[in-house]
């Protein structure tokens, strides 16, 4: 364990993290759960036999997983990928959802494709249990039966509430902090409350570490709440680091400064950041990266995006 921790914060300076989502499922598949089809899906722990570039062929016997829609049989004989904080989910942050939802932000919305190809926050699942889950928020369903046989994952459709098995609880939790934080989402309290009780009840495993230094090599970072680098606290105050590195390396391409007003110490982005071209050169101070300007003691526009 310890030579996994050391690595951990040894991140590879040269990685080249994916930039879509179906690059990061054959990355998945390769480098980091090709070992795992016989220790089991996330959610119920059922073996599969890889087939393809990224899919694989579900063993039911192997879980006692039992079928819950037959109009679903074909995707529950199969893995899918899925994404723990649902794509719509961060989706619906993004101003491309409104326009034209999933397909119009893949189109045209980089960001929306850096997260959708997080590959921390991808893992593989029966595909009818990718379906069922949908973009439910996680609760607790002490009176809900299981619908698929031995598999204990319980959702309620119509209170758009699933409770995954104990053992997944707090792994599950340490995502959604990863990436409300790196990407500056909303969660309600009560969601809060709850995957802080997880993360607590159930600290990070072996695998867990694992499932990060993998991930990690190709991403370029862990994930601190993995790491112990980072801890949610209730009302939490998000980084969004994963939004703003991007912003600063297409700024850095074009060679657009970031600049600053030295009269309202206040500094402005050239992308997303309507205020740019109104400060008076007079008042311009440029800094190459937003470090450099806090560092200097200035702050971001209020109304940057």
């Amino acid at each position: 364990m310890l030579f996994v921790l050391f690595f951990i914060f040894s991140i590879d300076a040269f990685a080249n993290p994916p930039v879509s989502f179906e690059q990061s499922k054959n990355l998945a598949k390769e480098q980091i759960y090709f070992d795992r089809n016989v220790r089991g899906t996330t959610y119920c722990s059922c073996q599969w036999e890889w087939v393809g570039k990224s899919g694989g062929r579900i063993n039911f016997n192997s879980c006692g997983y039992k079928v819950r829609a037959e109009g679903q049989r074909n995707r529950a004989e199969r893995i899918e990928w899925e994404h723990i904080v649902p794509a719509s989910n961060f989706g619906r942050a993004r101003q491309c959802w409104q326009n034209g939802g999933r397909s119009n932000c893949k189109q045209t919305d980089p960001i929306f494709n850096i997260m959708e190809a997080d590959l921390h926050n991808l893992t593989p699942a029966v595909g009818e249990l990718n379906s069922d889950r949908q973009n439910f928020n996680f609760g607790v369903l002490p009176a809900t039966p299981r619908q698929h046989g031995a598999c204990d994952f319980k959702v309620d459709f119509k209170i758009r509430i699933v409770e995954p098995r104990d053992e997944i609880k707090g792994m599950l939790a340490r995502v959604y902090f990863y990436m409300h934080d790196r990407y500056d989402l909303n969660m309600s309290k009560q969601q809060q409350r709850l995957l802080m009780s997880w993360n607590k009840a159930y600290p990070v495993s072996e695998w867990d570490l694992m499932r990060d230094f993998r991930i990690s090599k190709l991403m370029g970072h862990s994930n601190p709440f993995v790491t112990g680098e980072k801890i949610w606290d209730l009302g939490h105050k998000n980084t969004g680091e994963g939004a703003q590195a991007f912003i600063q390396i297409k700024n850095l391409e074009l060679n657009n400064p970031i600049r600053g007003n030295k009269n309202s110490l206040v500094y402005h982005l050239p992308t997303g950041c309507p205020s740019y071209d109104l400060v008076s050169p007079s008042n311009i101070v440029e800094f190459m990266t937003e470090a450099a300007a806090n560092d200097a003691g200035f702050r971001r526009a209020g109304n940057c995006r």
